[in-house]
């Protein structure tokens, strides 16, 4: 018989502990900025749902940058990192950004259906600008995206993914994101994270 899970919903169209997939997908599904995690027991997800979200969410959410990354003198730690993951291709597709400094998520937006990972790393580099320039912030932001920064660069998502009834939100985020950046400047420097170099990129999601 397949193990139960119970599934927290943080930030979705009603927030709450559900006891299926199905009824967690109904709250997040298309939800923009959902939160929500599975949990082996029911007493585990009531706890969590009574607490931050953060110390929940993401690979990094209870650590910290590792020290390898901060003794590593070519890594400016005064930083955004940003990264997507994607569950099948295209699939269920998240992105967010991490304070390379603390480990600290910034921001997480997803899943959204029939999304790609070179998609959601355009989006989260865009979010990225956007949030800088917003809070006026002087910092670089790393990808480990090369498509990514090169769309950026060229304000066009030139993704091949198909414009299905399905990921119709996820084309209005690409839209906007492209709008964005035809309509604002930035000072924001985009440097490529070398992961061969120096290891994943803090916001990674930790699924390879």
């Amino acid at each position: 018989m397949a193990k139960k899970n119970f599934y927290v919903v943080w930030n979705g169209v009603t927030p709450g502990v559900y006891n299926s997939w199905d009824e967690c997908k109904a709250q997040v599904s298309g939800y923009d900025g959902a939160i929500y995690k599975s949990f082996p027991s029911l007493e585990q997800a009531k706890k969590a749902f009574d607490e931050s979200p953060w110390l929940y969410v993401g690979k990094q959410a209870k650590k910290e940058t590792p020290k390898k990354l901060l003794s590593n003198p070519a890594i400016i730690k005064d930083s955004l990192a940003v990264d997507a993951a994607c569950s099948g291709n295209p699939g269920l597709m998240e992105y967010r950004g991490v304070y390379v400094l603390t480990g600290e998520q910034i921001f997480h937006q997803g899943p959204y259906e029939q999304g790609t990972n070179n998609v959601g790393e355009f989006l989260a580099l865009v979010h990225g600008l956007a949030l800088l320039k917003q809070k006026k912030l002087a910092m670089p932001l790393y990808s480990d995206s090369a498509n990514a920064i090169k769309w950026v660069k060229e304000k066009k998502c030139k993704t091949k993914l198909e414009k299905t009834s399905v990921n119709l939100s996820l084309f209005y985020m690409i839209e906007r994101a492209e709008k964005w950046l035809k309509e604002n400047t930035y000072t924001t420097k985009i440097i490529k994270w070398e992961t061969k170099e120096w290891g994943e990129i803090p916001a990674d999601f930790g699924r390879k």
